[in-house]
């Protein structure tokens, strides 16, 4: 018995230790609830959790020329976030294809709850304001939302918003790889909610 417990305690330990790979998977639910007791929670009103995302949203550089496809990134809103948050972020992953980063956008002021559809794809963008993008590089090169790009499969792509415990996040600017934004949004994190739909 004593021998078991000592094993299982080694094994715990090794758990504890993780991948450092673990930073770039999103939390499924944060611990933490908002003002009022609410929990953390995203939405969208372009499609529902698990639902399939309008084509409009899909990327235009597949080189199927379809006219429907616009890539603009789509409405999101949450609520319920930890009373401390200093800023928000999204970011935007493919499961299906290695946790692949589309989208990051960052330095949301703590005060706006949710973005409109097809934000600029430019580094600082307008609305919200005070917000800042990640450059995609990738089947495309542009500042912002890359939306789904699998014409061959249907994949599941994710949008978490993190609720960040810095206002800004000075280390990173406009030349900043996109995971490295990732790594930095992560270690902020004081918790996260998270919508997926199908493309």
């Amino acid at each position: 018995m004593t021998i078991k417990r000592v094993v299982l305690s080694a094994l715990l330990v090794v758990c504890a230790g993780g991948s450092t790979a673990a930073a770039s998977v999103p939390s499924s639910s944060s611990p933490d609830a908002g003002p009022g007791g609410a929990a953390f929670a995203i939405t969208s009103t372009a499609f529902t959790s698990g639902g399939r995302i309008p084509i409009v949203h899909e990327c235009t550089s597949s080189g199927d020329n379809d006219p429907r496809k616009k890539n603009e990134s789509p409405p999101l809103a949450w609520t319920g976030g930890p009373a401390e948050t200093q800023s928000y972020a999204i970011i935007m992953r493919d499961v299906d294809n290695r946790n692949l980063l589309h989208w990051i956008i960052y330095d949301i002021p703590a005060t706006v709850a949710g973005l409109p559809q097809n934000v600029e794809h430019v580094y600082q963008p307008p609305v919200p304001a005070g917000s800042r993008q990640i450059y995609y590089r990738g089947s495309a090169s542009l500042f912002g939302y890359q939306g789904p790009c699998s014409p061959s499969s249907v994949n599941t792509y994710t949008f978490t918003v993190y609720a960040l415990n810095r206002a800004t996040l000075t280390e990173l600017n406009e030349n900043s790889t996109i995971q490295t934004a990732a790594n930095s949004i992560t270690r902020a994190s004081l918790g996260s909610a998270v919508i997926s739909g199908e493309s």
